[in-house]
């Protein structure tokens, strides 16, 4: 991979750090980190893409290298983020793997964009827009209450708070703990580090939500005529409103990681990967 390539590129009200590796004559998937504002480690499954495909990954508006000043931070702008990408690599479809709010993120982008999806693979997305976003937001809540512990639990609360009020930092604290929320539970050595929240930035967090409870509910049903996955850990953050993703893509593949949670390609990383090789035909 020694050609990589990272460039910003321009969008509406923001500038994307993008990297981009590059496989002539292949086909593109597009990687949409969680948050919204806290992107994840995706090489190990970059190294597994490379080999047949195209890999481009961004950090979203905001968040990490992105600027976006200016930026209201609506749906709109976010599926603008994706065009301008695919127009500056001259891309007219593309396969889409989004995971937690990225799931969802690419679940909106497909409902207006379908025409330019090969396929969609939702890792552990969220569920949905409006009430269902109150819902998810209510299973994330109850799930790290029950793994913090009363004084975890209310010093998540005091950093949320600062974190409201702009701090970067505070939130980027709070992420350690959700970290360790996640992944202690099957790693009881795992420890969050500053380098794994760093690009963790407050504006996204706090600007998206308003615009994801006033967006329509996406529909359910619907015709995608791609392979479409959909993902969990068995022990997910995300509880009952997973049947909201389902109902939307019924003919969708549906798996269940046993022995992991929200982050599956570090809780069980030998079925994660099987299940990506055998979606993306990579063997």
């Amino acid at each position: 991979m020694s050609d990589v390539m990272e460039l910003m590129i321009k969008s509406a009200s923001a500038e994307l750090f993008t990297t981009i590796y590059p496989k002539e004559n292949a086909e593109t998937v597009f990687l949409l980190h969680g948050g919204p504002g806290v992107p994840m480690d995706f090489s190990p499954l970059i190294d597994k893409f490379v080999v047949k495909y195209q890999v481009i990954v961004f950090e979203q508006r905001g968040t990490g290298r992105s600027s976006a000043n200016g930026a209201a931070f609506s749906v709109d702008e976010y599926l603008g983020d994706i065009d301008a990408i695919a127009k500056h690599f001259g891309l007219t479809e593309f396969h889409l793997f989004g995971h937690s709010w990225g799931g969802l993120y690419a679940q909106i982008y497909t409902e207006k964009n379908r025409s330019r999806i090969l396929s969609l693979f939702l890792s552990s997305p969220s569920s949905g827009t409006g009430e269902i976003w109150k819902e998810t937001e209510s299973e994330v809540m109850s799930f790290n209450k029950e793994h913090s512990g009363f004084w975890g639990w209310s010093m998540m609360g005091v950093k949320s708070l600062l974190g409201i009020f702009g701090s970067d930092m505070a939130y980027q604290s709070l992420f350690k703990q959700v970290f360790e929320n996640y992944i202690k539970e099957f790693d009881p050595s795992f420890v969050a580090t500053d380098a794994m929240v760093q690009n963790v930035r407050a504006k996204p967090i706090n600007k998206t939500r308003s615009h994801l409870l006033k967006y329509p509910l996406l529909k359910n049903g619907m015709d995608y005529r791609f392979p479409t996955m959909i993902a969990y850990g068995q022990f997910d953050i995300y509880g009952a409103s997973k049947k909201h993703v389902k109902k939307r893509f019924p003919n969708a593949t549906f798996i269940e990681y046993e022995n992991a949670g929200h982050i599956a390609w570090m809780q069980n990383k030998d079925e994660f990967i099987d299940s990506l090789i055998s979606f993306y035909k990579m063997r």
